[in-house]
């Protein structure tokens, strides 16, 4: 392996679809530019992403930042040459509490206001565009019909090789060590295979960014824990299109996958930490029964497989991305909650905008980590996937 070079302006930490959407972004703009992850690229959260596109948030910046994403994948074969299966099969939220009517129509209100064509539909309307559900107990649904999936570890690849066409050096298998300053100012960056001079680090490390933090003397409030994610058998039937349908309150959700469905919810939190064993346990038979009232066909499918992955969360579940105000030229875009693969493409221009002092298309102020200082009030996302 080539050394490292001696400098660059700037070091993204982190090789999954934030890292590489930035390092293209800002290499594009002609800032030198050194990733490294150390693993392989896409290897973290991104990997074992399910690969959903949307517009149908709740706050005003993650409809924002949700359409970017849309308007670039959509167009990303064309754009960067790599194929990433962009199907907008949209996204089908079922209501199944009758007092969460209310913020549900003020959802779909909102994104209307920035041409989301979400709107609400009956039970009956619900099944027409999800057949495999069954609606009982379903009051109501939000159906967002132009969101989409694509596959995240072809959009890595994508972005990773129109960023080395810019100039900019990927590295893997680097991990990083420390993060050397002077005062408020970073000089360099310690990894396994030598160090680096630079005065700008992006920590685009995920559900490592905690520990990125730390090595920066900078508090990022991200804490890793597991989601698991089963796949079933062919199902009978399977229409050609499905939705991404997801249950709320519960979380539980479906999508196509090949022949059959791939499954998953949430059971809680549980202790944070970075074990990606697949451990069904308990958590499986949760899974099998919320299935069997809701999309009944899978009870003939059977399972046959299954991963786990980790979301770097938040305390209110929403992204932190800016620049500190404690180290000079530290950016951050983390904390994604499991929305990173989508968000990728405009936090990739909004990084560069914050590292060129422009500013940024998208209003982020409120992404800013200290939001979570004191008191503040902070705004949740509530369609969490």
């Amino acid at each position: 392996m080539e050394p490292l070079p001696e400098h660059t302006d700037v070091v993204v930490i982190g090789g999954g679809i934030i890292g590489v959407g930035c390092a293209y972004r800002l290499a594009a703009a002609g800032v030198s530019v050194l990733l490294l992850e150390r693993d392989i690229l896409g290897a973290g959260s991104t990997a074992k992403a399910a690969g959903g596109i949307r517009s149908s948030f709740t706050t005003r910046v993650n409809i924002e930042i949700g359409l970017r994403g849309l308007a670039e994948y959509a167009s990303f074969a064309e754009t960067y040459g790599i194929e990433i299966d962009f199907r907008r099969d949209g996204y089908l939220y079922l209501v199944t509490d009758p007092a969460d009517l209310p913020e549900f129509e003020r959802c779909a209100e909102l994104q209307n206001s920035y041409g989301v064509r979400s709107r609400l539909v009956e039970p009956a309307e619900a099944r027409r565009f999800s057949p495999l559900i069954d609606t009982e107990g379903v009051v109501a649904a939000l159906w967002s019909p132009d969101d989409a999936k694509a596959t995240p570890d072809s959009a890595v690849q994508g972005y990773a090789r129109a960023a080395r066409g810019h100039g900019a050096v990927l590295r893997t298998g680097v991990e990083v060590v420390g993060i050397e300053r002077d005062g408020d100012e970073i000089t360099g960056v310690r990894t396994g295979d030598g160090s680096v001079r630079t005065n700008a680090v992006v920590c685009a490390a995920g559900a490592w960014s905690g520990r990125i933090g730390e090595l920066a003397g900078v508090d990022l409030p991200v804490r890793p824990y597991r989601r698991q994610v089963v796949f079933t058998g062919p199902v009978a039937d399977l229409p050609g299109s499905v939705p991404l349908t997801i249950e709320m309150p519960s979380a539980f959700y479906f999508h196509r996958e090949g022949p059959g469905l791939a499954m998953s919810f949430c059971d809680g939190d549980g202790d944070p930490g970075f074990d990606t064993r697949y451990q069904p346990g308990e958590w499986l038979p949760k899974l099998a029964e919320i299935a069997a009232r809701r999309v009944p066909a899978v009870l003939d499918a059977g399972i046959r497989g299954g991963w786990a992955g980790l979301y770097e969360v938040t305390p209110d579940r929403n992204q932190i991305v800016g620049e500190s105000v404690h180290l000079s030229r530290f950016l951050y875009a983390t904390g994604f909650s499991g929305h990173g693969f989508q968000m990728g493409p405009a936090v990739g221009e909004l990084v560069r905008d914050l590292y060129l002092g422009r500013v940024p298309a998208i209003d982020i102020t409120g992404l800013d980590v200290r939001r979570f200082d004191g008191d503040r009030a902070v705004t949740r996302e509530h369609n969490i996937v």
